[in-house]
């Protein structure tokens, strides 16, 4: 009775081995998951879609300045407002306004100059004009906002 006993514990330690292994199945299963959330989450956002902050009115505009008007179908004109008040140019390209702005600054050194770009104007159109006007020395540049 005893020897059987032995023979049994015996063969049944004998022919099972302990395992010490990491089950990683649950672990695959929750990465699958994660990747799913993290691959969904981007599409719900638009990143085309850009929300400007509204800008306050500045307390007290100038009286005459120098206004570059970007329309959206990229057509740029420019003009005096205010007390010297020209009626506004329409140039057919980016480089004869810089030259219109050189003229223009030539004769009112003082003038600042404000850029409105539509909501549909590129903006390195704007950025341009901005580059060129602190080039020409003209410290004061501002953005028309609505």
């Amino acid at each position: 009775m005893g020897s059987s006993f032995n023979s049994s514990m015996r063969g049944s330690r004998g022919g099972r081995k302990l395992k010490s292994e990491i089950n990683v199945v649950p672990y695959i299963d929750v990465m699958l998951v994660l990747l799913i959330i993290f691959m969904v989450m981007p599409s719900t956002n638009n990143p085309s879609q850009v929300e400007l902050p509204q800008a306050e009115r500045s307390t007290r505009p100038p009286d005459s300045y120098i206004q570059i008007s970007i329309k959206p179908n990229s057509a740029i004109s420019i003009g005096i407002q205010g007390k010297g008040q020209e009626a506004p140019e329409t140039a057919p390209n980016r480089d004869a306004v810089i030259k219109k702005l050189k003229a223009i600054h030539e004769q009112y050194p003082d003038y600042p100059v404000m850029i409105a770009g539509d909501k549909e104007s590129k903006y390195d159109d704007v950025i341009q004009l901005i580059s060129e006007s602190k080039k020409m020395g003209i410290h004061r540049v501002g953005l028309a906002t609505k």
